[in-house]
């Protein structure tokens, strides 16, 4: 019996823990998203309002929305959840009730029993009357078995009460969660009315104001695009060092090795040629870096101190408004003035000059994957230098019109492009 308890509670158990879990992840991802929109709510305040930087609070509002309906999605998978905790811990009791009736029931029928036959007084001549000596050994087991039994039942009572107990508070907190849960929804949802409109607000400001800022939006177009021709150049010619340099590794190995044995000079030059092809872009150094840095998807560090929030994504933005279409090959990362850039894993800095519209501007190589940090005022590394993650590169520029410092940030693998966002913690 105690057995089937066990597989009972284990079975109600384990998806019980796995709902929990879920919960407390998505939990964990609301005030990430709370979070963003404070940082977000602070860069607005901090943030002068003119023509030049309409855009800009335009693009902050419109990323706290997107944090609020996050958030407001988030609420809502962690009320279901909390109904279907609420569902499964209801179920639960029922069955501990149910199970504890069945018990009591069997418990009184045997104590019933037992008085009628009176047998709690007359054990000893209940054994003594066995009409042979192996019915009264019989009867003696009996009654030890059956007062174990009746142990084992009190028992099993008493441990399925506190049971019940136990999974009813836990019911009470559930529902008081939920009802918690369904408030901050509710509050969340005037607050995206309230920020909604204050966008409109904002648009139609701005929209007063389109030749202007479709001027702007072009020159930054201009200015993108400028970047990610330099950044893209910059990249492959690093590849190409870097494979020169193995190759040349490569040849000094396979020389050396000729030198030590001369009866095989040929069999060392056809390998020669082999490992220059082979090793060329695979240094042992490029791989321990690069599978290392793969391992850590999803881990990084921001690459920007202080209270930051993601104001400009990865990829083609349509902006219909102002008729201009905008390309980013990496994001734009907003905080506070006097934010220091900072590196996002180990590697070596391997690339410092200052490119126009982006002031300074840093590359770090890690194995095969290059970081690109935009947007620097000061430094504090130079090219050559090895690096740490979390180490910082140099102080960001601070814009005297927003008062907010703003870092660009681009990933590549190799000579390919990638969204960085997802890399990041």
């Amino acid at each position: 019996m105690r057995r089937l308890v066990f597989l009972f509670a284990l079975m109600i158990s384990i998806p019980s823990f796995a709902q929990t879990a879920k919960i407390k992840e998505l939990e964990q991802q609301r005030k990430d998203a709370l979070r963003e929109i404070s940082n977000t709510d602070q860069l607005l305040r901090d943030t002068k309002k003119t023509t030049s930087t309409l855009l800009d609070r335009v693009k902050l509002i419109s990323n706290q929305i997107f944090s609020r309906q996050k958030v407001l999605g988030l609420l809502e998978q962690e009320v279901n959840g909390i109904s279907a905790e609420q569902i499964r811990i209801e179920n639960e009791v029922a069955a501990l009730e149910t199970e504890l009736k069945d018990k009591q029931a069997s418990y009184a029928k045997a104590i019933d029993a037992m008085q009628r036959n009176r047998q709690g007084e007359n054990k000893l001549l209940f054994v003594l009357s066995g009409k042979s000596l192996t019915e009264s050994y019989r009867r003696m087991r009996y009654l030890r078995e059956y007062s174990e039994w009746r142990s084992n039942q009190a028992a099993e009572i008493k441990e399925q009460s506190a049971k019940l107990k136990e999974r009813k508070d836990a019911l009470n907190k559930v529902k008081s969660e939920k009802i918690t849960l369904i408030g901050l929804r509710s509050t969340e949802q005037e607050n995206l009315k309230k920020e909604e409109i204050n966008y409109q607000q904002e648009v139609n400001e701005a929209q007063n104001k389109q030749k202007d800022l479709q001027k702007i939006l072009t020159q930054k177009k201009k200015q993108a695009e400028a970047l990610d021709r330099q950044i893209a150049k910059l990249i492959a010619e690093e590849v190409a060092r870097q494979e020169r340099e193995a190759r040349r590794k490569a040849e000094e190995k396979a020389r050396a090795e000729a030198a030590d044995n001369k009866t095989r000079v040929r069999s060392s030059d056809n390998k020669t040629t082999t490992r220059s092809e082979t090793v060329a872009t695979v240094t042992p150094e490029n791989v321990t870096l690069s599978n290392s840095f793969a391992a850590n998807k999803g881990k990084l560090p921001y690459p920007i101190s202080g209270n930051y929030t993601i104001t400009t994504r990865f990829g083609t933005h349509q902006h219909s408004k102002w008729n201009v279409t905008t390309s980013s090959s990496g994001i734009d990362i907003r905080s506070q003035a006097g934010a220091d850039a900072r590196a996002v894993f180990n590697g070596e800095v391997t690339y410092v000059a200052a490119i126009p519209g982006y002031n300074t501007c840093i590359i770090v190589r890690h194995g095969n994957y290059y970081t690109f940090y935009g947007n620097i005022q000061s430094l504090y590394v130079k090219q050559g230098d090895k690096v740490k993650t979390g180490q910082s590169l140099g102080k960001v520029y601070t814009d005297p019109d927003t008062g907010y410092s703003q870092i660009h940030f681009q990933l590549w693998q190799g000579t390919n492009k990638t969204n960085p966002e997802p890399w990041l913690r």
